[in-house]
């Protein structure tokens, strides 16, 4: 594979990592502790991650247990999650704070998994865009007499192949995320 291949894969793999990420913040009813890793505390005047400053369980399928090593910022963790946008009441109980995940109505799941095809149409069109910039990489070393024809068309191919590939990986991730959050 050439450099604009590489390239364009790393802008790929990035755009899939994003998606990734987008997924993970999507609430199916299970408790996953990555749910809090966008909530800042004000810890001290310092914007700090619940996980740097508790531990995060998952003692069942719809409940985290989040237990502050510094039991004094119980209650700036507690309210950080109130003032997010997690749309979950804490329970604080002097030691530790349980955040019940309530299992999504099935009107709810059906706008989830439309956020999910956003997100992945998002990815795809990040994908699109890395092809479009080395193809016009390439097509430009072609112009200037640095690739001939065929090199164009092979490199050209060779930037499609990655392209279906992404767009793949990108389907199965909606496939995957949309069976999870339809499960009753």
């Amino acid at each position: 594979m050439s450099e604009y291949t590489d390239s364009a894969r790393a802008h790929m793999e990035k755009s899939v990592e994003a998606l990734s990420h987008n997924f993970s913040k999507v609430r199916t009813g299970r408790a996953n502790a990555s749910a809090l890793d966008d909530i800042r505390v004000d810890y001290y005047g310092v914007p700090t991650p619940i996980v740097q400053l508790a531990g995060v369980k998952v003692p069942e399928a719809s409940m985290l247990v989040i237990e502050p090593w510094d039991k004094s910022s119980l209650r700036a963790i507690e309210h950080a999650i109130m003032d997010s946008d997690l749309g979950i009441t804490p329970s604080n109980d002097g030691a530790c704070i349980r955040l019940p995940f309530p299992k999504p109505t099935e009107e709810r799941r059906r706008e989830l998994v439309k956020d999910c095809h956003k997100y992945a149409e998002q990815a795809k069109i990040a994908v699109r865009n890395a092809r479009r910039e080395a193809n016009e990489e390439v097509e430009f070393l072609e112009k200037e007499g640095e690739l001939t024809e065929d090199e164009l068309a092979r490199e050209k191919k060779a930037i499609q192949k990655v392209t279906d590939e992404f767009t793949e990986r990108i389907d199965e991730m909606l496939k995957v995320k949309t069976a999870e959050v339809m499960e009753i």
